[in-house]
């Protein structure tokens, strides 16, 4: 004994280390042998380790005297002492209280407790990880009596507490690397570093240690009242949840999916207050603003599903890509949860915290993943009156009611998209000053959607805005263009085509039609829904006739050919399919619709049936040349036209509205003195164009 209190003696001043570390770095030493790499011929290979083993009188004797086999007994001697003792060891204070916290909470056995704490000991103890070192590489295969001969428990229960189902894999707080043989200290994983900190240092609430991984959301910026269009999926989302969260119901789960910007994190938050309730959020990036893995922050996930499972609370689960969609960073690997597909099933069903899981796209998810769902709710980008409301609230002070109604005009304008640009201006508004606050916002909103692919918001004074002076009459149609608007207004549905030339204002009608009927205008070109991915048109198609019925709009569709040529002549499949979606979405559509075209040739037989009108638009008449020349030189301030003027726009066979538009946005820079000058002006725009057969007659 007085042997073992002198080697003792000689390792106090080593370090500072819990004296069950101490126990266990015998047993790896003694028990698994892992002393044939710490004691070499002549020296140790750690001397540090060896010290506070309690091998210090060899560390530093001075005489050479290196005696293998007597460090082999001493060792042997001080671990029985150590284990003589061993009800005497334990974890620091911190530790052990933050350890039972979980356990009570998680339900962990004590095998479970004791891994869980030595994990974390070994993550902050250098010279346990060094002991552990000397073990060599471990497989699955003697990890199990590894552990359990360190920690003194059976290897059936260590087999148990690093089973898939064991309650720390479950809960994520640590898991096991099953893929190749490392060394123990890699072997046992947190769901992050800091996690393993916070447990070893200092007690506190369970929440705490989720800290850099799950954090509480601060409250929303939007009202129920901004989510109306939402109303029938709304009452049913939030009459779900509140009774999942009072009755404690299990396995609930709401997938919530649209553009970036639509709102669905402000969503998530609002329906949270409306329930009284605390919502935390699966973090994608650690307090260092790196990302967290998917598996990572699956971990997160499962932990606070545990941890959190007694409180009034909702979990988010934000860019749900980064588990369900991750895998196009290598190509042929599975994603994430297709790698834990039978725990993500499980997980999706068993669930103690309703979950909010939010992406971009639906598309991300594996079908068999989405009927886990108990709803599946897309937020579209909301009507234009909510729009208008919406941006007014975000851009408040400093955004005039022109702007904010002409920047509602935007179908592919986010409310996020505003907040965020107000948010930048309202930092330097000093700066920059009241009168350029807005057209800040208005750059910044406009960089943003055209990087998004879209079009920039309307300037104002929009040259393709329709004129104050526009009026069907000066429109040649072989119907009432006015008569065929009071119709509509009395039915409030009708399918439109409309075709003829270039310019003669087939457009202009879609756009003054829908003021009418005081609709929003929904315009969408060929290019706007023709895709370079297979079946991306077929889905702009849908989502353009969604949007529309939706909001209520005039569907606008200018160059509809592109998409109702004849079938039968179709040399790849992808264009069969875009006919038979523009056909399908035209049948079902109970709105407005107007299609302009510049030819009717080669449409496939079933296009035109689909139509409930069809409007020929041609060259303007004589008398309506004449009349819309009188009416343009008025507006643009051109002195009174005369008989010369009269001889050269009444002359124009192939004169167009769309010759008058041209033509009058010279004037800004080249401005006419004369009537015969702007005469002149349509005169070479025709000149441009196909010879149109010479009227016979009087005008």
């Amino acid at each position: 004994m007085a042997t073992i209190r002198k080697l003792l003696q000689h390792s106090t001043g080593a370090t500072q280390a819990p004296s069950i570390v101490r126990l266990w770095i015998l047993r790896m030493l003694v028990l698994l042998n892992g002393q044939r790499k710490l004691i070499e011929r002549g020296g140790f290979s750690n001397d540090t380790l060896a010290e506070f083993a309690g091998l210090g009188e060899w560390v530093h004797r001075d005489d050479g005297d290196f005696d293998e086999k007597r460090i082999r007994a001493d060792l042997r001697r001080l671990h029985l002492a150590a284990e003589k003792d061993a009800g005497s060891h334990g974890v620091p204070p911190a530790l052990a209280q933050n350890v039972q916290r979980l356990g009570a909470l998680s339900g962990m056995s004590p095998a479970d407790c004791r891994l869980l704490e030595f994990a974390v000991l070994i993550r902050n103890e250098q010279l346990l990880d060094d002991a552990a070192d000397t073990l060599g590489r471990l497989g699955m295969a003697n990890l199990h009596h590894v552990l359990g001969t360190i920690l003194g428990v059976t290897s059936g229960m260590m087999a148990g507490a690093l089973s898939d189902k064991g309650v720390l894999c479950r809960t994520g707080m640590v898991s096991v690397d099953r893929s190749a043989s490392t060394y123990l200290g890699s072997k046992l994983n947190f769901m992050s570093d800091a996690f393993a900190n916070r447990l070893y240092s200092v007690a506190a609430d369970p929440i705490d240690f989720l800290r850099d991984t799950v954090m509480l959301c601060s409250p929303p910026d939007l009202v129920m009242e901004d989510y109306e269009h939402l109303s029938t999926s709304l009452t049913l989302l939030k009459t779900y949840l509140g009774h999942a969260v009072d009755s404690g119901r299990k396995g609930v789960n709401v997938f919530l999916h649209g553009m970036p910007g639509t709102g669905k994190t402000q969503l998530s938050r609002v329906l949270a207050k409306e329930l009284g309730c605390e919502l935390f959020e699966i973090s994608s990036e650690d307090c260092d603003g790196d990302p967290i893995s998917g598996s990572s922050r699956l971990r997160a996930y499962r932990a606070a599903q545990n941890l959190f499972g007694p409180r009034r609370v909702l979990m988010l689960f934000d860019e749900a890509e980064d588990v369900f969609d991750d895998s196009s960073v290598r190509f042929g690997r599975r994603s994430t949860a297709q790698s834990h597909k039978s725990w993500i099933n499980r997980a999706l069903e068993e669930n103690t915290v309703p979950t909010l899981w939010l992406s971009n796209q639906v598309a991300c998810l594996d079908p068999a993943f989405i009927r886990r769902f108990d709803l599946v709710v897309e937020l579209p980008i909301p009507p234009k009156a909510q729009r208008e409301r919406i941006i007014e609230n975000s851009g408040a002070g400093l955004l005039s009611g022109a702007t904010i109604s002409r920047m509602a005009e935007s179908t592919q304008l986010a409310a996020g998209v505003v907040a965020r640009a107000s948010n930048v201006v309202r930092c330097i508004r000093d700066e920059l000053g009241d009168a350029e606050a807005a057209g800040a916002i208005e750059l910044l909103v406009n960089n943003t959607l055209e990087a998004q692919g879209h079009r920039p918001v309307r300037r104002p004074n929009d040259p393709q805005a329709l004129p104050d002076i526009y009026d069907p009459a000066f429109i040649e149609a072989d119907v009432d263009l006015a008569e065929v608007s009071r119709g509509l207004t009395s039915a409030g549905a009708g399918r439109l085509c409309l075709y003829g030339p270039p310019g003669t204002g087939k457009t202009a009608y879609g756009k003054w039609l829908a003021e009418q009927l005081d609709r929003p205008l929904l315009a969408r070109r060929a290019s706007d829904l023709m895709s370079k991915w297979v079946g991306g048109t077929e889905k702009n198609i849908a989502a353009a006739f969604k949007a529309a019925e939706r909001e209520r709009a005039v569907l606008l569709i200018d160059e509809v050919d592109s998409f109702l040529q004849d079938r039968r002549r179709a040399g790849r499949s992808w264009e069969v399919t875009g006919v038979n979606e523009m056909l399908t979405q035209m049948e079902a559509f109970p709105g407005v619709l107007v299609a302009s075209t510049n030819l009717t040739q080669g449409f496939d037989p079933a296009a035109l049936r689909r139509f409930d009108l069809k409007v020929k638009f041609g060259y303007l008449r004589g008398d309506q040349a004449w009349r819309l020349f009188g009416r343009v030189c008025e507006s643009l301030d051109i002195p009174k036209p005369g008989q010369a003027a009269s001889r050269v726009v009444r002359g124009l066979a192939n004169l167009t509205p769309g010759d008058f538009a041209a033509a009058a946005r010279q004037h800004r820079f080249r401005p006419y003195v004369s009537a015969l000058g702007f005469a002149n002006a349509l005169a070479a725009e025709c000149a441009h164009k196909e010879a149109a057969p010479r009227r016979v007659g009087f005008f």
